[in-house]
């Protein structure tokens, strides 16, 4: 393996801050770039479920649920790393449809339990209305999105990476291949350059002719303030989903990506803080702090875009919704296709060139 390639990493979030940390952990010269800093844009704004749930094909399945286990891999060579498997409790779908999902993911070796109201209970004792039907999956977990950003990203500068604050004007090119990048003004000279940028990705690659087709679609989560301890791990109800983060703020969302924030967010932040309040015991101090409207870097299909860019030159495409879960594989896999052009299987669905086909 190369120890003496430089790659520019375009930005800090929860997937450019993993690729840049295994690209240095594996020896290459790594520079991240952000006009963000550390976190980036859509990071702050994640619900942060870590999971292979959903009704995805079997193929996605399988590269979820191998970022799983690199969750805990990346847990044992980065301690302190905030993440928690502390379970997900599901019925936020009909019985019958709960039921189908079960036995499908159950046959694909997904730990999913069935319960009813009592184990539910003791599970989350603090909801008020107790499923009569539910789904737990004790290995799903959450990893706190900004912190675990900032953890990659400390840990990549301790082992020789820089980190820069900037805004990237364009790509350079030379011959059909990338050389660098501008950054304010500024000219950066590099081996490879790796787009990692979220909603910003698309308007940097078509600065090299790159068309990348990406959807933002909003998504909003209301915060508490810090409250005593009510939810042991992820509540999956029916228009509400929730978790307490290490903090001890309980955020929500209509779902876990965030609902429209509608012509009225606010109001639409404090009808959903109450319907929250309204499902826990013990939450009559509970107090909204603040909303956050994220937008989701998805897609067209709604599934990764983790390659090579067809046509350019030692250009990588990152883009992904499910950073949160993906992003401790897609940095392990990245960094192993950049610097030693080995591309994992999981990752063949997934590249930029089947939008052309």
């Amino acid at each position: 393996m190369s120890t003496a390639k430089q790659v520019i990493v375009i930005g800090a979030g929860i997937i450019g801050a993993s690729i840049a940390w295994h690209l240095t952990k594996a020896g290459a010269r790594v520079t991240v770039v952000s006009a963000s800093g550390a976190g980036g844009i859509a990071t702050p704004n994640s619900f942060a479920w870590i999971n292979a749930s959903w009704g995805n094909p079997e193929t996605y399945f399988r590269l979820r649920i191998r970022a799983m286990a690199e969750w805990e891999r990346l847990a044992n060579e980065l301690p302190g790393l905030p993440l928690a498997m502390c379970g997900g409790l599901c019925f936020d779908l009909p019985a019958d449809r709960l039921e189908a999902y079960a036995a499908e993911h159950s046959s694909w070796g997904y730990g999913i339990e069935r319960v009813g109201s009592e184990q539910a209970a003791r599970i989350e004792p603090s909801l008020a209305d107790l499923p009569e039907f539910a789904l737990h999956v004790a290995e799903e977990g959450v990893a706190e999105p900004v912190a675990t950003t900032q953890a990659l990203l400390a840990d990549a500068e301790r082992r020789g990476a820089r980190v820069v604050t900037g805004t990237v004007d364009r790509l350079t090119l030379s011959n059909g291949k990338v050389t660098g990048v501008v950054v304010s003004g500024e000219s950066k000279a590099t081996d490879e350059v790796v787009i990692a940028a979220g909603a910003g990705a698309p308007a940097i690659a078509a600065t090299a002719g790159i068309e990348l087709p990406i959807e933002t679609p909003p998504g909003l989560i209301v915060h508490s303030r810090p409250y005593k301890k009510l939810l042991n791990g992820l509540v999956l109800a029916e228009k509400l989903h929730m978790r307490q983060t290490a903090e001890g703020r309980i955020i929500a969302g209509s779902d876990f990506g965030g609902g429209e924030p509608g012509e009225n967010p606010q109001a639409d932040a404090s009808a959903l803080f109450e319907a929250m309040k309204a499902m826990l015991r013990g939450a009559d101090g509970l107090e909204l702090d603040f909303h956050t409207i994220g937008y989701r870097p998805t897609p067209a299909d709604g599934f990764p875009i983790v390659s090579r860019a067809d046509g350019v030159g030692d250009l990588y495409i990152a883009v992904t919704h499910s950073g949160i879960t993906l992003a401790p594989a897609v940095g392990l896999f990245a960094a192993r296709e950049i610097l030693d052009g080995e591309r994992d299987a999981l990752l063949a669905p997934y590249a930029l060139s089947r939008f052309a086909q």
